[in-house]
């Protein structure tokens, strides 16, 4: 999953990047309002955390751009301040969770893993199950039929980000956009290496397979 921080204290930009990065997350960084609204118009994100104090362009006005321009990714505004006011004008402008610094780490990471499930219309609990094989972000852990898959980082977001959609075909630019950051190399096989790592972990050892590759397309993972 692909998250956007638009930060501009540059300690807690790099604490969130680096805190975001550590839970299998593809992170970009912006540090004022203008960028951040740019990117966020161009790239497909799964989550945008924005502090509201932000120079060119306040975080507030950054959000009722986004939701003006039918932007429906998720918003977790940030601020130092702790009037009702301030809240209320991020959550009336489409916000759709609000914390205040100084916050938890570890809150923060709970609410982005909340909001995310919202995003995937996931109601049901933390647990991602797709036919027998198990994801709980919290842990980040992956399972089929009972038997613990070790995954590195990136195959971990990569199943994830396609447990989310099961069913679903998924292309590679799809999936380099939200498993990947601004440093991925469109031009590069990469999606299809780790796919390839994936299917040698999360397949082995089962007749039936559980990624499909989708010829001209892309993939899917599907209940067996």
């Amino acid at each position: 999953m692909r998250v956007l921080v638009v930060e501009d204290d540059m300690v807690i930009a790099n604490l969130l990047q680096r805190a975001l990065r550590e839970e299998s997350y593809a992170v970009d960084l912006a540090h004022d309002g203008i960028e951040g609204e740019w990117l966020a118009m161009e790239n497909p994100y799964d989550l945008i955390i924005l502090d509201v104090m932000l120079p060119r362009k306040d975080g507030i006005a950054v959000l009722n751009t986004l939701r003006e321009t039918a932007i429906k990714t998720p918003v977790l505004m940030l601020t130092a301040r702790d009037e009702v006011k301030d809240k209320v004008s991020g959550l009336d402008g489409g916000a759709d969770d609000y914390m205040t610094k100084p916050f938890s780490l570890d809150e923060l990471l709970a609410r982005t893993r909340s909001l995310l499930r919202r995003r995937s219309n996931d109601y049901t609990g933390a647990v991602i199950e797709v036919g027998h094989l198990k994801i709980d972000p919290a842990r980040r852990e992956v399972s089929r039929a009972g038997q613990v898959i070790e995954l590195t980082s990136k195959e971990y977001a990569l199943i994830e980000y396609m447990a989310r959609n099961s069913g679903k075909v998924v292309s590679r630019s799809e999936l380099s956009e939200h498993v990947w950051d601004m440093d991925f190399e469109p031009s590069s096989n990469v999606v299809d290496v780790y796919v390839g790592y994936l299917r040698s972990k999360i397949d082995k050892g089962f007749e039936i397979p559980m990624i499909k590759t989708v010829r001209g397309h892309g993939y899917m993972l599907e209940h067996p």
